[in-house]
């Protein structure tokens, strides 16, 4: 099921007319996906949802031009890896990885996503990005089925890590699975509600001034906070939440006056 499928749905099951998601998810995949509705939809940016960790199963010698398993085009036999060089390759993904996104992806070329770009058979370039990998590490090995866990910084494409390391080992390869097992802090628990003040990623300040000049938009002084240092930090007044960002500019408003209340 696409991302856009399941939001319909759930707006559906809960009786919301507006609600998005952070962090799309690849039609082949399924996993954890971050859905806030009305305006929590504005948190998205705020929230703890790095690094991610997805577990990929690698079907090695597999040629696709999506890197995964909807447009196979060849499969190339060769013996099975001794386990120590699957060791050497996991090992060596580590750090920052300078790569191409999958020409089948969400990533904007010149206001156009790449996928469209690519179904429609027009010639484009993608750039190089660099993500960097926390962790990789064998879960499974079943020739020519490699499964991995990988952890990896926000933006980041598994297809092209996968595609990577059969690189490293002499082939072409696709993946023919991928689960995200969580974004940062969230993990999946039957469609939990939860406290978005438990997963901001930012830390808590307190204005010492009138509390009417937050609710209110009104222009505010940095003497007037508790923490004056540069930074950004969410305020909370009577279950209301304003974010604010302190700089040698002085005080703006990221976020104003969102009501935490059901």
């Amino acid at each position: 099921m696409v991302c856009n499928h399941f939001l319909s749905r759930i707006k559906r099951r809960y009786g919301v007319k507006k609600a998005g998601f952070s962090g799309t998810l690849d039609p082949f995949a399924q996993g954890v996906l971050i859905v806030a509705f009305g305006q929590f939809t504005k948190l998205f940016r705020f929230l703890k949802k790095a690094p991610k960790t997805y577990r990929a199963t690698l079907w090695i010698g597999a040629s696709s031009p999506t890197l995964d398993s909807e447009k196979i085009e060849h499969v190339e036999e060769m013996m099975p890896f001794h386990p120590d060089s699957i060791t050497i390759m996991l090992q060596s993904m580590l750090g920052d990885i300078s790569y191409l996104p999958p020409k089948y992806s969400a990533k904007k070329i010149e206001g156009k996503r790449a996928y469209d770009l690519a179904r429609s058979e027009q010639d484009f370039e993608m750039k190089t990005i660099t993500s960097h990998v926390y962790d990789c590490r064998l879960v499974h090995y079943a020739h020519p089925f490699l499964t991995f866990d990988i952890t990896i910084s926000e933006g980041g494409y598994v297809r092209s890590m996968g595609a990577l390391m059969a690189q490293k080992l002499g082939f072409s390869g696709s993946l023919s699975a991928l689960h995200r097992l969580n974004e940062g802090a969230f993990i999946y628990v039957h469609e939990k509600a939860l406290n978005p003040l438990d997963y901001l990623d930012l830390p808590i300040n307190c204005y010492r001034g009138d509390a009417s000049d937050v609710l209110l938009g009104r222009k505010l002084q940095v003497e007037n906070f508790e923490k004056q240092e540069e930074g950004v930090y969410y305020l909370l007044n009577d279950d209301v939440l304003s974010i604010v960002q302190i700089s040698a500019d002085g005080v703006e408003y990221l976020l104003n006056s969102l009501s935490l209340k059901a």
